[in-house]
């Protein structure tokens, strides 16, 4: 299994993130976990990590969720997608959520660069099928 070299969780519950990060600990699918709390956190975070900022590293994996206080999941995938594509390029996203409203769902149809949602908090199994999947 390939280990990533940053995974990044952007997430407003504690206890989700706790575990997510504990998971993907446990399992040593990356060098480096970061944990921001809500989208424009996110969207600050990889402007620096775009700019090759050495404190940024370049998150091959992201996990937002869609529903967070702030800029939520879908306003963060609407900043996202006017990112350059080089800029893109190698990183893989995935939504988490608690609720799959059939709405939200149908949402997620509009942003390509998601590529698929997960229930939360993430499993084993999950991150085994992402990683088979993905990388």
């Amino acid at each position: 299994m390939k280990k990533l070299n940053t995974v990044l969780l952007v997430d407003d519950d504690e206890t989700t993130n706790y575990l997510n990060h504990r998971l993907l600990s446990r399992m040593e699918i990356a060098s480096d976990i970061r944990v921001v709390t809500d989208g424009e956190e996110a969207m600050n975070y990889l402007k620096r990590a775009f700019a090759a900022s050495t404190d940024y590293p370049r998150p091959e994996l992201i996990f937002v969720d869609i529903k967070m206080s702030g800029m939520d999941g879908f306003e963060f995938l609407e900043e996202y997608q006017r990112l350059a594509a080089d800029e893109k390029e190698g990183t893989v996203m995935l939504m988490l959520t608690s609720s799959a409203s059939f709405y939200d769902l149908e949402k997620l149809k509009q942003f390509p660069d998601v590529r698929r949602h997960y229930s939360k908090p993430l499993t084993e199994s999950d991150v085994r099928e992402i990683l088979q999947t993905y990388f």
